[in-house]
């Protein structure tokens, strides 16, 4: 009989050694003082099949609510106050803030208690041992994080958050088992899942709104038929403008849900280093924590003499791997134009699928590399760690998937077979027992031992890359082929309810990530858009109609392009300009909430000198 709220499971090996256990359980039990993350720690019963191999080091993790309390002060959450602002919570005002009655007990919700026991055990760090006790070769020192030595050594297996059923049924019903056409739950997508998540669906369901004005225009152009594309030279006008005005519309929409979550002015806060993050132990000058620190030369020597020419070497092997599939693709097309047969005719797509398989192998080789090298940069904070491991990726998926395009564009200067080529995504199943989450109601136990066998939610960051790529077929050639709009609308309406249900069945409760933005992606979108600029104005500008007004001179016709380009980049950043990232009124809310902090440290300031000046006398 569980005599708390389990929160969170830990599973360790099931041949972990007793001393190790013994002094993990100690460390998460002991108190804040003596270093230790005082939570409430109960190992799992067997479940009511018992089976030989059934792993018993499975445990419960809780924490009492003045404990939840005290860590969401030290996180620095944010919360609705009584006079309607969002403030940083803390425990001596508790009874200030909106919607705190008693003792607090449903003033967080369960994904953010349980992030705050996750934040609590990532920071658990080693005092004066040198090694895991039983483990000589999971070696310690001052600072370094247990939890992530556990997980490197294997020792800890697998550490999540608890699925509430009750509460996974009413969102699962108001997401996507009603049949009808309505906006996504989103505030309670966050209150399951987290900012993070809930950012995401809320940009996927953005995106398909933005796209559906250029799906409408971009129909009746596949459907007459033009001949050439001299006519989507208005298309391209309003690519270049719809790419703009949306994404920062949608800086505006994601501020507005930032901070009704209370997540935009948390954004600014101080962070702590992330588990991964090594050094040698010392003190934090801002916070004057102690904490690992380690040379910020080391690590941009790490980046600029090792990352960035890797990166640049798998560029340049994925343009040899293009140049090969171009000539083995000329090649059969040779043979089919001699002899055409059925032979020769099935000749004709190996090309295509050797090519989309290497890139495929290619591409998770590159991912596991680039996980390893931002690894051993060694950024402190997580953002700083996202960032560099999603511009390695981008710049790697973007070549890939868009340099033939390129290529046929403006060395091959085939539009007609530029219209033809379509999006080859590999999809690669695996042959696997899937555990899912299902209606019935069981017992503790065995739910508990039902979820360690689902399947781990990775992040949002191979949804927003896919994002990224449709985006980019839709904004780099829809003078080309207009219908691209029409055909990613459709993909993101099936979106939406496949990862719904992935997210309520399939997948193991991610932990909640306070996110205030998309934070990387926002940027590599706007780049994008910047990219189609020059894409759009010169294919516009390789048009036969604009080259019959330049019969005599091509470095006219290229001068008119690169300055039109010009004048629609300045427009475009005229535009970024006049639109402001945070709706006005909530720009007003967080000055006030800024000017009402500088006035407290003033009072606080004043009493403090007349306590002082009293004390003298």
């Amino acid at each position: 009989m569980m005599t708390f709220t389990p929160l969170l499971v830990l599973e360790l090996a099931s041949d972990t050694k007793k001393e190790a256990i013994a002094w993990l359980l100690s460390r998460m039990r002991d108190q804040q003082q003596n270093g230790g993350a005082e939570l409430i720690v109960e190992q799992l019963g067997p479940g009511v099949s018992t089976q030989e191999k059934e792993n018993l080091n499975i445990f419960l993790v809780g924490a009492s609510r003045q404990r939840l309390l005290s860590g969401a002060e030290e996180i620095g959450f944010f919360k609705e106050f009584k006079d309607g602002s969002m403030r940083a919570f803390t425990c001596t005002n508790k009874y200030d803030f909106k919607d705190f009655k008693g003792d607090g007990d449903s003033f967080f919700s369960v994904a953010e208690c349980q992030y705050i026991i996750k934040h609590e055990l990532d920071t658990l760090r080693a005092k004066d041992e040198t090694h895991v006790p039983g483990y000589t070769q999971a070696k310690l020192y001052p600072g370094k994080s247990l939890i992530r030595r556990l997980q490197s050594k294997g020792i800890l297996i697998q550490m999540f958050p608890l699925h509430e059923k009750e509460e996974l049924k009413r969102l699962s019903f108001s997401w996507y088992k009603k049949v009808k056409l309505s906006l996504q739950p989103l505030d309670d997508i966050r209150h399951y899942y987290g900012e993070g998540q809930a950012l995401y669906f809320g940009f996927l369901q953005y995106f398909t709104f933005a796209l559906v004005p250029f799906a409408v225009i971009g129909v009746p152009y596949y459907m007459f038929d033009w001949e050439g594309y001299d006519k989507h030279v208005v298309l391209a006008v309003f690519n270049l403008v719809w790419c703009t005005v949306i994404l920062e519309l949608w800086k505006q929409f994601s501020a507005s849900l930032a901070y009704r979550w209370g997540t935009l002015s948390r954004k600014k806060a101080f962070e702590e280093p992330r588990p991964g993050f090594h050094g040698i132990l010392g003190f934090n000058p801002v916070t004057g924590r102690e904490e690992p620190l380690y040379p910020n030369t080391k690590r941009q020597l790490r980046i600029y003499f090792v990352s960035l020419p890797f990166v640049l070497l798998c560029l340049y092997l994925s343009f040899c791997v293009m140049m090969v599939y171009f000539q083995m693709e000329s090649l059969v097309l040779s043979i089919h134009d001699e002899d055409p047969t059925f032979c020769s005719g099935v000749l004709l797509f190996i090309p295509s699928i050797i090519y989309a398989v290497v890139i495929e192998i290619m591409n998770f080789i590159y991912r596991y590399a680039a996980e390893f090298l931002t690894e051993w940069e060694n950024h402190r904070l997580e953002s700083s760690y996202q960032n560099h491991l999603v511009l390695k990726v981008l710049v790697f998926n973007f070549f890939n998937c868009f340099a033939s395009l390129f290529f046929i564009a403006f060395i091959m200067q085939d539009m007609v077979l530029l219209r033809q080529r379509r999006r080859n995504k590999m999809m690669i199943h695996k042959v696997r027992k899937i555990r899912t989450l299902e209606d019935k109601e069981l017992p503790l136990v065995e739910q508990v031992r039902l979820e360690t066998y689902m399947s781990t939610y990775l992040g949002t960051f191979d949804d927003y890359l896919e994002l990224f790529l449709l985006f980019g077929y839709v904004s780099l050639f829809s003078c080309v082929y207009p219908l691209a709009a029409v055909l990613v609308v459709l993909n993101n309406i099936t979106e939406v309810y496949s990862d719904a249900f992935k997210m309520c069945h399939v997948f193991k409760r991610p932990f909640t990530d306070p996110a205030a933005d998309i934070g990387v992606w926002q940027l590599a979108f706007e780049t994008m858009s910047v990219i189609a600029v020059v894409t759009n104005c010169a294919l516009i500008g390789m048009s036969p109609h604009v080259k019959a007004y330049f019969p005599d001179s091509e470095t006219q016709l290229i001068l008119w392009t690169v300055a039109v380009e010009h004048v629609l980049l300045a427009f475009k950043f005229i535009l970024t300009f006049l639109i402001p990232d945070v709706p006005k009124h909530i720009q007003i809310k967080l000055a006030r909430l800024e000017f009402e902090s500088q006035e407290a440290l003033k009072k606080k300031k004043m009493l403090e000198a007349s306590e002082l000046s009293k004390t003298i006398q």
